[in-house]
């Protein structure tokens, strides 16, 4: 069975506040390693109340060190907002404190606003800047060559993989180009998800860090008890949407009986186009909904998200994920 791994924003709920947030996601990622997902994610974002996830290096570095196996990264680092030499430098410190268990997975939105990405002092328009600074990125992990003015400490000639993440076919022929893994971001922008895939895999390129086209897509999985329970629970993710589509984005609400009440029905078109790629019910049903998600796209790996208000019910969540995926692999031996 192909692996499964987690994608946490450290969300910031209704009556709490960041603090708590990283506790449950230390919380979460123990329970992950525990139930045997291959990878944390941390995801970054600015001038959000509701993320508490902007500071991605130190709390990838809470969640390591917290943790024993399990991988942990980023998805990702938005790459306008820092000098590469910077990036190399705090993810080679992380290499070098958890070695082999350290990611870096690389975005090129700003992951905010505007007046936001001003605030932080790089650029704001990405695309053309983006390859050049990727290149500079990954020649800061090789080895030092002889004259090399500047130089990653730590970080040069440290294995650290790096993926690119995207929403469109950018980041996906550029993946291709470098011969690097691509993470696709299916759970909130399924579009060009097919196409992307495709182009990818075509014209994939073979490097030294990667030999084939390596693929994990975002996927949205709420699972509970019953189809009903985790129907509800995942209403707190579509007010989060609708939310920030309003523009008036806040801390994480709890969920709602009733999301016909709360959006009109241009909105919750809306938010089910964006949220497409969702599993959501009970051990059954997300077990066929992720065969059948499975079977269409052939991911190599698929990266869980579940913005949960209730924490132990986004442990649950994820738990019922995990059971899925192994019975997903009984299954798939006993075929073979």
């Amino acid at each position: 069975m192909i692996p499964f791994s987690i994608l946490d924003l450290a969300p910031v709920t209704e009556g709490s506040d960041p603090a708590q947030a990283f506790r449950n996601t230390l919380d979460l990622a123990q329970n992950a390693e525990r139930l045997g997902y291959r990878r944390y994610w941390l995801a970054e974002h600015h001038n959000m109340v509701g993320i508490a996830s902007a500071a991605t290096a130190v709390l990838i570095g809470y969640v390591a060190g917290g943790t024993s196996k399990i991988r942990v990264g980023s998805g990702g680092i938005m790459l306008p907002n820092h000098a590469p030499l910077q990036v190399a430098e705090q993810f080679g410190t992380l290499a070098s404190l958890y070695p082999g268990r350290i990611d870096l997975g690389l975005g090129r939105a700003p992951g905010t606003d505007q007046p936001t990405a001003k605030a932080l002092r790089r650029y704001f328009d990405s695309a053309d800047a983006f390859p050049h600074d990727v290149m500079e990125l990954l020649g800061y992990f090789e080895s030092v060559k002889p004259g090399q003015p500047v130089r990653a400490v730590p970080g040069a000639g440290l294995d650290v993989p790096v993926w690119l993440l995207g929403s469109s076919l950018f980041s996906a022929t550029l993946s291709a180009r470098l011969g690097l893994p691509f993470a696709f971001a299916s759970h909130f922008a399924p579009d060009a998800m097919d196409e992307a895939l495709a182009l990818y895999r075509r014209d994939f390129r073979p490097s030294a860090r990667l030999q084939q086209p390596y693929a994990m897509l975002g996927v949205n999985v709420v699972a509970a008890e019953s189809d009903a329970q985790a129907r509800r629970l995942f209403t707190t993710q579509q007010q989060s949407f609708i939310n920030l589509r309003r523009g008036k984005p806040g801390l994480i609400p709890p969920p709602i009986d009733n999301i016909e009440s709360y959006a009109s029905p241009m909105e919750r078109h809306g938010v089910d186009h964006a949220l497409a790629c969702a599993v959501i019910g009970d051990a059954d049903t997300v077990e066929a909904g992720l065969e059948a998600f499975i079977e269409r796209h052939k991911p190599d790996e698929l990266l869980i998200t579940a913005n949960v208000f209730e924490h132990a019910a986004r442990r649950r969540s994820f738990e019922i994920a995990a059971s899925v995926r192994d019975r997903l692999g009984a299954a798939s031996l006993q075929a073979s």
